[in-house]
């Protein structure tokens, strides 16, 4: 039988999703979980991968058990599990779907703050820049659903198959007053670093250090600049992760942590 597990999980403690020799993954922590509870070895599939310190709102992996257990597992593996990790749906499906190949579509937010917060470190991107181009920075989002060759934005092309990407929505909101940013984007699929390298860009054309134009031509041009340099990893929230036979909400409302008083309303920016 297989399962879908419905997550979520805070990334500052680990490596990423995928577990690797020496290093502490999400992945790692939930096959020693399982395996331990189930008294089985499992092994799960994610749905994607994050990097170090990125952190998911919604993820989903599976795994294929032969005898069902008889007992509230969602419950026994939420209490052993660190408390920066929580599952909570566990969905049986028919068939063999995939958690990683049937994704349809797959959201991120990127935020950040602009002033020294200790309550949004971990949580958020410090970036403690005064008088970014909001505006500007708004119209090169807003480039990003008109291209789908993202190979400028990739650090080593080279390494995969193609860099096409389908991205559907890019937007960005600024809170009412104007300290925090929140970055959102969806797609069929990502490049490493792809979002973190996008907002690096963003930031770069806040600053005035390059022109809504100049972020146009390397989507254009497709050719891989010599210098990459992502935005910090904090920031990034896998957010939303749809299926065509699956499609429910995000049980964080990390928004309304990050929004830490009621007075703060994220306010989409005009495109002038």
């Amino acid at each position: 039988m297989r399962y879908f597990f419905h997550i979520g999980y805070h990334g500052t403690q680990y490596s990423g999703w995928q577990k690797h020799a020496g290093v502490v993954s999400v992945q790692a922590v939930f096959e020693t979980a399982l395996s331990q509870i189930l008294k089985t070895p499992i092994t799960v599939n994610g749905c994607g991968r994050t990097d170090a310190q990125v952190h998911a709102s919604q993820f989903f992996f599976h795994i294929d058990v032969v005898t069902e257990w008889d007992f509230d597992l969602l419950f026994r593996l939420n209490k052993i599990l660190p408390d920066d990790i929580a599952v909570f749906d566990i969905i049986p499906m028919q068939g063999l779907p995939h958690a990683r190949f049937d994704a349809v579509q797959r959201s991120y937010d990127y935020f950040i703050h602009t002033y020294k917060d200790p309550f949004l470190s971990a949580f958020s991107a410090l970036y403690p820049e005064t008088n970014l181009h909001i505006d500007e920075m708004k119209k090169a989002a807003a480039l990003l659903p008109l291209y789908n060759d993202y190979r400028a934005f990739c650090k080593m092309p080279d390494r995969i198959d193609h860099t096409i990407c389908n991205v559907s929505s890019a937007s960005l909101a600024v809170s009412t007053n104007g300290d925090r940013l929140r970055f959102n984007i969806s797609a069929n699929r990502f490049l490493s670093k792809m979002i973190r390298i996008i907002i690096g860009r963003l930031l770069e054309i806040g600053r005035g250090e390059m022109s809504v134009d100049e972020f146009e031509s390397h989507l254009i041009s497709k050719h891989t600049p010599q210098i990459i340099i992502p935005a910090y990893p904090q920031g990034l929230y896998l957010s939303k992760v749809t299926y065509p036979y699956l499609d429910i909400p995000a049980k964080p409302t990390f928004t309304g942590l990050l929004q830490k008083d009621e007075s703060v309303v994220w306010q989409p920016l005009s495109h002038q």
